[in-house]
């Protein structure tokens, strides 16, 4: 089986992708593990960002990598928080204040006004210089809810409500969530992509 590093040492993220890339014959290691650091995600889009983290893995490692940047987009914010999606609040990763943050902007907004997606990129770079990375993408459409809901997942999740199944991403069973989220879709896609080379 060969070895892919995560260009992340997000714990979500790769209890996300480790089934999904087994699935595909993928041993997945976090950069982490191989005592890699984060890159500096300086980027001024997620594509932008999942290629420098993607690199910077690979070449630290001399492995394949995958990078994936991904993220909370809310209509009524203009986009926010977007690419900042991890640090809305200031600091790196601290979820319950980034959700209270959310929340705090987006009260008093009703109906269609509360529509957000969830947004994620995937690249696999099959070395440092790959001039072609593999590149997949995914979408997944819902709403922000008033208050928090479910204590599964990670990061926006519990504020993030799935019309399709009527709970919260924080409320849907981890293999459901695997198929249907941005991260799973765009990992569905990259391994059609695989497939066909």
């Amino acid at each position: 089986m060969p070895k892919l590093v995560l260009a992340t040492s997000n714990a979500g993220k790769l209890a996300e992708l480790q089934p999904l890339l087994a699935q595909a014959g993928f041993e997945l290691v976090t950069q982490g593990e191989l005592g890699v650091g984060d890159a500096i995600e300086d980027g001024r889009t997620f594509l932008e960002n999942a290629i420098i983290k993607a690199r910077h893995a690979s070449e630290a490692t001399g492995l394949p990598a995958l990078g994936d940047d991904s993220g909370l987009v809310v209509d009524a914010l203009g986009g926010a928080p977007g690419l900042y999606s991890a640090r809305y609040a200031g600091r790196h990763g601290d979820s319950a204040a980034n959700n209270a943050r959310l929340l705090s902007e987006m009260e008093g907004l009703v109906g269609a006004r509360r529509r957000a997606h969830f947004y994620c990129v995937l690249v696999l770079m099959r070395h440092a210089n790959d001039p072609q990375p593999l590149v997949a993408e995914g979408v997944w459409p819902g709403l922000v809810l008033e208050a928090p809901r479910g204590d599964g997942g990670f990061g926006y999740d519990p504020v993030f409500f799935v019309p399709a199944h009527g709970v919260s991403a924080a409320e849907l069973e981890p293999h459901l969530k695997n198929r249907i989220s941005h991260r799973g879709l765009a990992l569905a896609r990259l391994r059609e992509r695989l497939a066909e080379l």
